[in-house]
């Protein structure tokens, strides 16, 4: 192993490892998420909502650009991520209202 080579593979395992432990965050995270909009697909299914609200989603997306522009994160990027996760909830509101027909 080169002296370079010998220096870098500490420091890379080491980010790597806090890659890991921010991933393993990342998803516990979308987890208890996900867990607070099942109760909400269930209070919509029960009172009769509709599953999507283009309302609050436009109002969650522009707060997630500025809190992404803060935190020098591309806003398209947290755009397109926040689109994925909303696209998924309406899907599982879909699916809650659709059991309770």
């Amino acid at each position: 192993m080169t002296d370079l080579a010998t220096g870098v593979v500490p420091e890379l395992k080491r980010l790597r490892e806090s890659i890991d432990n921010i991933d393993a965050a990342l998803v516990h995270l979308l987890a208890e998420r996900f867990k607070c909009t099942q109760a909400v697909g269930h209070l919509k299914a029960t009172h009769g909502l509709p599953p999507a609200d283009p309302g609050r989603e436009a109002e969650q997306i522009a707060r997630l650009r500025r809190l992404a522009a803060d935190a020098r994160l591309d806003p398209d990027f947290a755009e397109k991520f926040l689109a994925f996760v909303v696209k998924e909830v309406i899907r599982h509101h879909e699916a809650i209202r659709d059991s309770r027909s």
